[in-house]
């Protein structure tokens, strides 16, 4: 193992970063000050090493204390874990919100991605920049998307300090963003998330039903509201009974894969290898996807509940909520949570006096597309670059930290509650025979209502779009984000299910529903998601790796008019995107050339 350290050393801001998270050093093979006894043996080994998951907090401690994180401060957190620095180097480079290079202490991230361009980002950086200026010691950071669609434009403030603190413009103005990122603690609270959900308190909704009518940060306002009813059910059933009703409900995952839930937990359960983990993706990163951050910071204990029965059915003692780290609003009311379930017994060695242990640990990610993928979140979570895994084996065989591990994200697991609550037949008579349940839709772009929208699998794209008021003059409507495809405005009567968007030859994917209407050029639209997935891409498989750049190179020749014409470069962005669809690693790659092939072939972008 390479253990080669630099000369350089930590800031005594760095190190107390680190001896915050990590606790004083113990030697100085740790970084203490050295003694003569000391360097006679090595202390920590295998412990130090079992510790590398603590690698990407460990980075988050220092970037959040300084802004930026130093040779000497890596070279010191590596020692803490005995993690090779070039392992670690490859590491910190890998997510975006991180900077191995100084940088001032607040960084001011500005949404480009498709809603917020087409609500006016280009503008808004052009003008956030020249307000600033040289030497205002704001970094203007050109982001991916912040999960803050239904508010497009957005920005974000991060300043750097103890405790860092941060700031959410949105909509935003010049104004307003300089403001955010000059005097944070000076911009108003961010509008609840009730706001976010135009149906919100109306009879009738199942998931969002408590949204806007429960104190999110209460504990005893959500059990007043049917809160934990759910979990009590589960004892009451058993980990085969609650499979048993996950399964016969019907549930499949709501993060686009449409895979089976009760399939996945009955796979995991029967695995004789122990421990069994539980990881919730939170982490999403989809343009054009904010429901799951809208379920937490709305009834964050519906997911701490629901993660409990999941853990239980599944025999899992130990559950991850692996957060973006664009959310520090549902990452402060999920840590609330969480300690207010541990201290009244809802979580601990014995949840609600059965004799079950669970608790719950929350890991954030820091600006990777790719770490939506199950395996390359497990990855972070280890200590590792976010980079997909071969399968098989498959995460129920070999997940986290090779163990057997259960994997949904935020929407499929709260559907769990209803699910126990008002029994597998009732939940599967809703939505249709291959596609039972509600599902959330997060509905952006050109319309007058944007927002988490909850309907039965089975409305139509046109009774969704009526609900949010679409406005006059739409285009194109893209189902499924980036990663998903576009339909006409003569094509409003397909159905929302799985089985009705694949007979139209789109998507569903994760619920996204973006509307565009004349104003937005669609050529630049389909570069910004040629330039989205060139960022994103891991680059660990060459389709991708090479694909993605390709795409994008393309795009660019079409949009400016240079090189090539139009048609040779259609022809050629055609025989990468099959390349990258049957070649690639993971499912960005395979979906990478979704979007811009339908608006080829289903808009004529082109013509």
């Amino acid at each position: 193992m390479d253990l080669h350290f630099g000369d350089s050393k930590p800031t005594d801001d760095e190190r107390a970063a680190v001896d915050a998270l990590l606790g004083p050093p113990e030697s100085s093979w740790e970084g203490a000050d050295r003694s003569e006894a000391d360097l006679r043996w090595a202390r920590g080994g295998r412990e130090a090493r079992d510790r590398r998951d603590l690698l990407l907090p460990g980075l988050h401690a220092i970037n959040d204390r300084v802004g930026w994180i130093s040779d000497g401060a890596l070279d010191y957190l590596c020692r803490r874990l005995t993690v090779p620095p070039a392992e670690a180097y490859g590491v910190a480079t890998f997510y975006a919100m991180f900077s191995v290079k100084p940088r001032p202490a607040t960084v001011l991230h500005v949404c480009t991605d498709l809603a917020c361009a087409a609500a006016g980002a280009p503008e808004l950086c052009a003008g956030i920049e020249a307000r600033l200026g040289l030497g205002s010691g704001v970094a203007v950071e050109r982001s991916p998307c912040l999960g803050l669609c239904e508010r497009a434009p957005a920005a974000l403030a991060i300043r750097a300090g103890d405790p860092v603190r941060t700031a959410v413009s949105a909509p935003a103005t010049v104004e307003e963003a300089v403001l955010a990122a000059s005097a944070p603690d000076s911009v108003p609270e961010e509008p609840p998330a009730a706001l976010a959900v135009p149906q919100a308190g109306q009879d009738g909704l199942m998931l969002l039903h408590r949204v806007g009518v429960v104190d999110p940060a209460s504990l005893d306002d959500y059990r007043a509201h049917g809160g934990y009813t759910a979990l009590r059910r589960a004892f009451e059933l058993g980990p085969a009974g609650v499979i048993r009703e996950v399964t016969d409900s019907g549930l499949a995952g709501r993060g686009g894969a449409a895979f089976p839930t009760g399939r996945k937990w009955q796979a995991t359960a029967s695995q004789p290898d122990h421990p069994h983990y539980l990881v919730c993706n939170a982490d999403e990163s989809e343009p054009g996807t904010f429901k799951d951050r809208v379920l937490m910071e709305g009834d964050p204990y519906a997911l701490v509940e629901a993660m409990t029965i999941a853990g239980y059915a599944t025999g899992a003692h130990k559950g991850y909520l692996y957060l973006r780290g664009e959310y520090p609003r549902a990452l402060h009311l999920l840590e609330h949570a969480i300690a207010q379930a541990r201290a009244r017994g809802l979580l601990g060695d014995d949840v609600l006096g059965q004799g079950y242990a669970f608790d719950i640990e929350i890991r954030r990610g820091a600006g990777a597309y790719i770490c939506g993928e199950e395996t390359a979140l497990f990855n972070s979570i280890e200590g590792y670059r976010g980079e997909p895994r071969s399968k098989p084996p498959f995460p129920v065989e070999k997940g986290l930290f090779g163990k057997p591990t259960v994997e949904n994200n935020v929407e499929t697991l709260v559907n769990v509650l209803p699910i126990l609550t008002m029994g597998a037949p009732a939940y599967a008579a809703i939505g249709t025979g291959r596609s039972t349940g509600p599902k959330l839709f997060c509905v952006s772009g050109s319309v007058e209502r944007p927002g988490v929208y909850e309907l039965p699998f089975g409305a139509t794209l046109g009774d969704l779009l009526t609900l949010a008021g679409v406005r006059d003059g739409l285009r194109a409507v893209l189902l499924g984000g980036a990663a998903g495809g576009f339909v006409r405005a003569d094509e409003l009567d397909i159905p929302l299910t799985f089985e009705g968007t694949r007979e139209a030859g789109t998507t569903l994917g994760s619920g996204v529903v973006m509307a565009f209407d004349d104003s937005v050029p669609l050529p630049r639209l389909l570069l910004r998601i040629a330039e989205f997935f060139r960022d994103e891409s891991c680059g660990q498989c060459v389709p991708c790796r090479v694909g993605t750049v390709r795409q994008e190179e393309a795009l660019h020749r079409i949009v400016e008019r240079t090189g090539a014409d139009a048609a040779g470069d259609i022809a050629l962005l055609r025989e990468v995107g099959r390349a990258m669809r049957d070649a690639s690693i993971c499912g960005l790659g395979q979906t990478a050339w979704n979007a811009v092939e339908s608006a080829i072939d289903r808009l004529g972008a082109y013509e």
